[in-house]
């Protein structure tokens, strides 16, 4: 059963003018009762006077609608969620619990794309949901939390992102997409590329150096979606500055098993390229 639940919430009127280290705002679902509200904030260990913004299902709807099927998204708002502000070039931590279908690793890329950074990152229900619409929630915490802005387009490209990866995730594994992205985003922040031929070039280099065989659907939408992201008001300095958490990731990924494995069956496919080139030499 997934609930597509969580935090799209409205800003209130009172903001912080500046951000500071271990400053802690709280999102709670608009339909938990009093008591799973009171579990929620004990789970999160929230300060006693935290900050709370109310989510509610509409709001919901108004960011997932586009990308995820509304039966999905449901009819109430029960996910939770708290940020607390961290020291500047800490990075993203994401901790999540009864989410299902979206990892920790793809709520970190989809909100390195909209320009959350230096802070930590709890989700969590009272039961099993999907977790897809947490992420607008979070984006408008922070903002409130930061008194910085994110772009409406913005946002919604990041919860874009974050649907698109957990989809390919259930055809390729959830690592392995969520690496995929991450790394794709990188070599775009690096090499500033100009054309959607050359967006198309970096999706099909870096499966290839991950291991990942994609459909034709499955690289034509990854196209589309990166090319459109280029064309936003999108901080990649401050991805490229964030490369070393995917490298990170993608060095994990490569010394787990499956990567281990993947690079064997690679080593061990050249070595046999070579011995057919080696006989086909000598026989000639």
């Amino acid at each position: 059963m997934f609930l597509a639940i969580a935090m799209l919430v409205s800003i209130p009127s009172i903001c912080f003018a500046d951000a500071s280290k271990g400053d802690v705002i709280v999102t709670l679902g608009e339909n938990l009762t009093q008591q799973q509200k009171n579990d929620m904030l004990a789970e999160l260990r929230a300060p006693e006077n935290v900050q709370m913004i109310t989510v509610t299902n509409q709001e919901e709807h108004e960011y997932l609608g586009e990308f995820v099927p509304k039966a999905q998204i449901g009819n109430k708002a029960i996910s939770s969620a708290s940020i607390t502000i961290d020291a500047k070039d800490s990075g993203l931590k994401v901790q999540t619990n009864n989410i299902t279908w979206v990892t920790e690793e793809m709520y970190k890329n989809a909100l390195m794309t909209a320009g959350v950074k230096d802070a930590t990152i709890k989700i969590t229900a009272p039961f099993a949901v999907s977790g897809t619409a947490a992420l607008t929630g979070i984006m408008k915490a922070y903002e409130t939390t930061t008194n910085k802005e994110i772009p409406e387009e913005v946002k919604k490209a990041a919860n874009e992102e974050m649907v698109k990866t957990a989809q390919l995730g259930d055809s390729i594994g959830a690592d392995k997409a969520a690496a995929l992205m991450g790394k794709v985003k990188d070599e775009i922040a690096k090499n500033d590329p100009k054309t959607e031929a050359d967006i198309r070039e970096i999706i099909q280099q870096a499966a290839t150096e991950l291991g990942i065989s994609l459909t034709n659907e499955e690289l034509n939408k990854l196209v589309d979606f990166f090319n459109k992201l280029k064309g936003m008001d999108i901080d990649w300095n401050q991805v490229k500055n964030q490369v070393s958490d995917t490298a990170e990731k993608v060095s994990n990924f490569l010394h787990s098993d499956e990567g281990q494995s993947f690079l064997q069956k690679l080593q061990d496919f050249l070595n046999r390229t070579i011995e057919v080139i080696r006989t086909n030499l000598t026989n000639g």
